[in-house]
């Protein structure tokens, strides 16, 4: 009796799995890396600016790819994430690209021992897919500071947005639109900080009356 019931038990582990039944999914990690599309030589004897470090808003602190699903809340994905954390990706970037505009004389990062004439604090506002609306969505909230004066002025607050079509929802072509979003920010961002510098340095040049 006892050997029927080791045969019976042994005949109904063979019919069981101890593998998973979903195929195994490997990690993709991907570049958030995006660069200027024309690199202009630095301004000769123009300002310094110091880029700080970016930060992240609560909840884009994660690697994990973000997209927004249909009851309204954020999904972060565990098997496709940036390669870095975003807001660290996009502080490089947008040092980078900053630094090939050609506006400034140098465009510096935290620790240059040189002295910055204007400081830019920003904060990665945004970075999510919506399939829904088939849009890629990106955001970044940025100060610039005059460092000269004492105590220093504000040249410029606001909060620079844009979105990309998804033609996809799958996480490739989510990468795809949040880059190009995310370009645009930067471009964005390249403008009103130009803008703010040159009409601070005008401020300063005009007579006393």
């Amino acid at each position: 009796m006892r050997r029927r019931l080791l045969l019976t038990g042994v005949a109904s582990l063979a019919g069981c799995s101890v593998l998973p039944s979903q195929p195994y999914l490997q990690k993709r990690d991907w570049p958030l890396t995006l660069r200027r599309p024309e690199t202009l030589p630095p301004r000769r004897g123009g300002r310094t600016l110091l880029v700080r470090t970016t930060l992240a808003a609560p909840g884009l602190e994660a690697r994990g790819l973000q997209w927004l699903v249909k009851d309204g809340s954020v999904h972060v994905d565990f098997y496709d994430q940036w390669s870095v954390p975003p807001a660290q990706a996009v502080e490089d970037s947008l040092r980078q690209w900053l630094a090939d505009a050609g506006v400034f004389g140098a465009v510096l990062g935290p620790g240059s021992r040189m002295n910055a004439d204007l400081a830019l604090e920003t904060e990665l506002t945004t970075l999510v897919a919506d399939p829904a609306t088939s849009t890629a969505r990106a955001g970044l909230a940025l100060v610039l500071l005059d460092q000269r004066p004492s105590p220093m002025k504000v040249l410029l607050q606001k909060t620079e947005a844009a979105q990309a079509p998804l033609s996809k929802e799958d996480p490739p072509a989510m990468v795809q639109a949040l880059l190009a979003a995310l370009a645009d920010v930067l471009r964005q961002t390249e403008h009103d900080v130009a803008e703010a510098a040159r009409e601070a340095a005008c401020d300063t040049c005009r007579p006393l009356r």
